[in-house]
């Protein structure tokens, strides 16, 4: 089976990434955050746990001329429109770099105006240069699509939580739609947990969890969390194997739903 494609293009963002993200906050060291650099992998997440391993990796990369390689988001929790050029600028700096690719908003219901107004003139200042925004709230990010102002999407989605494919999907617009990101690809670990499994059931690999998510023609890039260089090449699996085939998906599709319905412990 084809493994998945090497680049895709993030949404009306215009910009070239490898399917697979990487959040650094979970502890991965700097050597497996290069090898998954090395394996294609770009959209770099360094969020509110901004660790020493990514935060290592970035610097090496930028330092041997890698920059225009690499999509770095930083993301902001603050609500307070003063605070946000401080987090950025924080962030910039601890990085070595004059500007981030992303600027990703985290977790909001509805379209914060006074900061997203904040967020624009930092733009203007060139600290960064596309605007994201993230939501649990699945019928949020149906405004956030249509804001032009948002060029990426970040959404929960996966086998345990697919509502996306009724609240989120249909509802994208059909030209110029924002990148879509999903993250929690294994549901915060309970997909992959024996104890969670239907009973007689295989337990789940991460790659097909990752697998799974890339396998939807709506979403761009699926992110991946490891905490260290076994869970980053388990991950990196997920591309050499490509999607699921049809009964790997209905597999899948039912530990999901498995997981997501109220079963006593086993």
């Amino acid at each position: 089976m084809a493994g998945f494609g090497a680049r895709v293009t993030l949404g009306r963002s215009g910009l070239s990434v490898g399917p697979l993200g990487l959040a650094g906050g979970y502890g991965v060291e700097a050597a497996a955050v290069r090898r998954a650099f090395d394996r294609g992998v770009s959209y770099f997440y360094h969020g509110s746990r901004r660790a020493a391993g990514m935060t290592a990796a970035i610097r090496d990369l930028v330092a041997g001329g890698h920059r225009d390689e690499l999509v770095i988001v930083l993301q902001s929790y603050w609500r307070l429109p003063a605070l946000l050029e401080w987090s950025l600028g924080r962030g910039l700096r601890q990085l070595g770099i004059d500007h981030a690719d992303v600027l990703l908003l985290g977790w909001y219901r509805h379209t914060p105006e006074r900061v997203v107004a904040r967020a624009e003139r930092l733009r203007e200042k060139g600290m960064f240069r596309h605007l994201a925004i993230s939501a649990h709230h699945r019928p949020s990010h149906v405004g956030f699509a249509a804001d032009p102002r948002f060029s990426v999407l970040h959404l929960r989605y996966n086998a345990a939580h697919t509502g996306a494919e009724q609240d989120i999907f249909p509802h994208l617009p059909s030209e110029g739609r924002p990148g879509t990101v999903a993250y929690t690809a294994t549901h915060w670990g309970s997909l992959l947990k024996a104890g969670k499994m239907p009973p007689g059931e295989q337990l789940l690999r991460p790659r097909d969890a990752y697998r799974f998510v890339l396998s939807s023609p709506h979403i761009d890039v699926c992110m991946t969390g490891p905490a260290n260089g076994e869970q980053m090449d388990e991950a990196l699996a997920a591309l050499d194997a490509g999607p699921l085939s049809p009964e790997e998906e209905v597999r899948i599709r039912r530990i999901g739903a498995w997981v997501r319905s109220p079963h006593p412990p086993r």
